[in-house]
Order: C-alpha cells, then structure tokens, then sequence
C-alpha cells in the first residue's frame, strides 16, 4: 500500500507524541549522610557484587556485610567516589537513592536512569544515575541525589566518619547554601561539593524525566556493583 507524504508525517508526528507522552515523570531531592547504601547488602538484587562501602578513612572494605556506619558500632560508610562529577557542559554522572512506582528495591539496586531536568537552573540537562540506596522517606519516582553537602536526612554517619556538626554540614534536610562552605570540606568530598553550585547551578530538587539505561562503566568502576545480563558501557 502506498502512503502519502502527508501520511507518513501524520505517522511520525503521532509517533513522537507517544514517546512523549510515554516517558516517565519524576522528582528529585539531595542528600549526603556518609551512611553504607542499602544496595550494599547480598541478597537485594540479582548483581555480581554488593556496592562498595568503605572504612571511616575511606578504604574500601573487603567485608560486604560489615555493619552500616549509621548504626551504633558500624564500620561501613558511603564511598567519596561516590560523588557526582561533570561529563561535559550538558552530561554530568553519579549515584542516587531511589524508589519507583511499581518497583522494588531488587528491581532497581545498580540500575542506572537517565534524567532530564525539567526545571530549575539545570532544566535541560541531563545526569545518568545508578541507584545505590533507597530510603523509607522517599516518594513515588524518586531520585534522591547523592551530592556531599546536601544534607543528611534521616541518618547522620559523616559525624563519625569526618567529625561533621551533629545534623551535618548545614542543615539537615538540603544540606549548605553556599558554594564557600565547600571549602571547609573534607579533600575528597570537596568536588562533588563544588559540582552542585557549578554544573548543577544550586538547582533547588528539580523535576525530571527518566529512563532505564545501560550503565556506563565509569559508574560501576565506582561501585563494583552490575546487575546481572547487563554489560556496562
């Protein structure tokens, strides 16, 4: 059957309609709390390895099941590299604390999504996330952002493992508000400080669209963590 030029511009203007309206939607927050990421445990997921914890001086630890540094007696915190950092100009990569409609914490540990702001000074850009976490406090379609100085949230590890204030650097929830207080930080932790107030613009949880993506393998190189069938990128 033959189809006519206006046919088929019909077709692909229908077409890019459902890929639009077939993406998903999203919110994000931002947080730091030093703690070993619930994805950190065997068991949670079909993956070939646990994420990386480290010691409180920030080694990674042989001992997958050592006990969360948010806990009294824990030894197992959230690894410095696991900070974001910028692609280029418009990319940017690094680690979230996730929780989606739908799923469960064994469909999405070591995923990674990709994210389009949709909002805020970041709005077009975009960040490839693997999830490495997940949080009792955290809504439907979820990306909770790891940034250091974004705020510790429910649980405070970076007292022990850094000597941070008692609620964190700043306040608890979102964390510092300006870009000198960064300089304060812990060495390691001081990129991924900078990162929010210069590729990120201090964008206040942005909206986003997000999908499922293979990770990249400067990601799981960090983490240590691939879902099982999956050959990172």
């Amino acid at each position: 059957m033959l189809v006519s030029f206006k046919q088929l511009a019909f077709l692909a203007l229908m077409t890019g309609a459902a890929t639009v309206d077939a993406q998903k939607t999203g919110r994000t927050t931002r947080y730091w709390d030093c703690c070993k990421g619930s994805c950190g445990w065997a068991g949670k997921a079909s993956v070939n390895q646990p994420i990386k914890s480290c010691d409180k001086s920030d080694n990674p630890l042989a001992n997958m099941g050592a006990k969360n540094g948010c806990e009294s007696g824990g030894v197992a915190y959230m690894c410095s590299n696991q900070s974001p950092w910028a692609v280029d100009d418009k990319l940017a990569y690094g680690f979230a604390a996730v929780k989606l409609a739908g799923g469960t914490e064994s469909s999405w540990c070591c995923a990674c999504y990709k994210l389009t702001f949709t909002s805020g000074p970041a709005q077009g850009k975009q960040m490839i996330v693997q999830a490495t976490n997940t949080g009792g406090d955290l809504g439907q379609n979820h990306f909770d952002l790891a940034m250091p100085g974004g705020g510790v949230g429910l649980y405070n590890a970076c007292t022990n493992q850094y000597g941070a204030p008692p609620n964190g650097w700043g306040k608890q929830y979102g964390g510092i508000s300006s870009r000198s207080e960064c300089d304060a930080f812990p060495e390691k932790l001081k990129a991924g400080c900078y990162w929010r107030f210069d590729w990120f613009q201090n964008s206040d949880n942005p909206d986003v669209t997000f999908e499922e993506v293979t990770c990249p393998k400067l990601l799981t190189d960090k983490s240590g963590c691939i879902r099982n069938g999956q050959n990172p990128t």
